[in-house]
């Protein structure tokens, strides 16, 4: 089920990304995922929902990033195939995948002493050939990139230098002046102190409510995901379970399923999107029931 909401479309005014071209198909189709013979997704179908964020949830080694790198054209797969705008993505050109899709894997290291303008400026890689180099048209979107983020002010600081909070940001500006209507994110709020982690999810919402941009994000936090998502992706055991808007999809079933964790679901009082409160063995009982270990 694909949620059609709206929540997150408003007119876009950075212009990194033209949001007059053709709307971002993104899905793949049979796909089965391995490891050396360790089998990790099997069979699986999935639409990314154009211009919305989707969060993929699940429980650890459930398959997670694994889909995620496959979307990203970083994992071939073993059986199916990723399309991107109705292509297999395999077959479609490095240079060209990079004007479409632009991915931040987990905790990515930059080289010592580069700086954020450096950084955000290689986003620009996949639009540069022989006889093109950098350019007036680069450099704008560079600066709103940086402006979009919040990290101007930071643009000749060495990123080694950042906050956790800002270097993410950093990275995140470096997609964004990638240019492309689809952004995948995996895990963007690791190691990161909550203040952080809200920072950067604001920053993704308002890149999607701006610039209209596909946004495809792991998180591990099940209440972020449901707070940040127009559309979770739950898995289990490398195949989806279940997939909609959060209000209708995320469960005390399901969680229990998915994630082997009594608890109860209320709405969050502050967005009105689902809730997860944990029962551990020490809570939800009366405490001399309360059994042993």
């Amino acid at each position: 089920m694909t949620s059609t909401s709206s929540s997150h479309i408003s007119a876009p005014v950075d212009g990194t990304h033209d949001d007059t071209a053709a709307e971002p198909d993104l899905r793949a189709d049979g796909l089965r995922l391995a490891y050396d013979d360790r089998v990790v997704v099997q069979d699986l179908d999935l639409v990314v929902p154009p211009r919305r964020i989707s969060v993929i949830i699940g429980a650890n080694a459930c398959g997670k990033s694994t889909l995620l790198r496959a979307l990203a054209r970083l994992l071939t797969p073993r059986g199916g195939a990723v399309h991107l705008d109705g292509q297999a993505i395999h077959a479609i050109p490095t240079k060209q995948v990079a004007r479409r899709l632009g991915i931040l894997p987990q905790a990515p290291v930059a080289p010592e002493g580069l700086t954020v303008m450096d950084l955000v400026g290689q986003g620009r890689a996949p639009h540069q050939t022989w006889w093109r180099q950098w350019s007036s048209a680069d450099q704008d979107a560079v600066t709103a990139a940086l402006r979009s983020t919040g990290m101007l002010e930071h643009a000749t600081r060495p990123v080694d230098d950042l906050s956790g909070g800002q270097r993410q940001r950093a990275w995140i500006a470096m997609a964004v002046a990638q240019g492309t209507p689809i952004l995948l994110l995996d895990e963007p709020t690791t190691y990161l102190d909550l203040a952080h982690q809200i920072d950067v999810l604001d920053l993704v919402v308002d890149l999607n409510r701006r610039e209209h941009r596909t946004v495809v994000m792991v998180l591990h936090d099940l209440n972020q995901a449901c707070r940040y998502a127009d559309h979770v992706i739950v898995m289990k055991s490398g195949a989806i379970v279940a997939e909609g808007p959060p209000g209708e999809v995320v469960t005390e079933v399901l969680v229990e399923d998915v994630f082997g964790l009594r608890c109860q679901v209320t709405a969050d009082p502050v967005s009105g999107t689902p809730l997860i409160i944990p029962i551990g063995r020490h809570h939800g009982r009366p405490h001399d029931e309360v059994a042993a270990p």
